[in-house]
């Protein structure tokens, strides 16, 4: 007995039942030529390693951010450190010093 197909069998169906399901598999999707299988496994596997590299990249760059917070945090922590000077007024972002303002909390 040979192979079976929906049923029947290949020997049995003859060589036009044979071309029908092969043109059916192609019109469907579910045959394509080899080249195409090849063009998508390349587009498939640049994909996958350009992805690889933007997820080092990422990666990368969260340890430079955490680098940076840290020296960031540093630096906040020496500049609360330091002493203010009492009975002076709140310096403005311009850099010059507001009397009214008062003595600093």
């Amino acid at each position: 007995m040979g192979a079976e197909v929906f049923g029947l069998s290949v020997a049995e169906a003859g060589p036009t039942a044979v071309l029908t399901l092969v043109v059916l598999l192609v019109l469907t999707g579910r045959l394509v030529p080899r080249s195409t299988l090849t063009d998508m496994r390349d587009e498939r596997d640049m994909w996958r390693a350009a992805h690889t590299e933007s997820e080092r990249a990422r990666q990368a760059e969260r340890e430079q951010v955490e680098e940076l917070l840290e020296m960031a945090r540093l630096g906040n922590q020496l500049l609360n450190s330091l002493p203010r000077p009492k009975g002076r007024g709140e310096v403005t972002p311009d850099g010059r010093v507001d009397q009214a303002a008062g003595p600093p909390r």
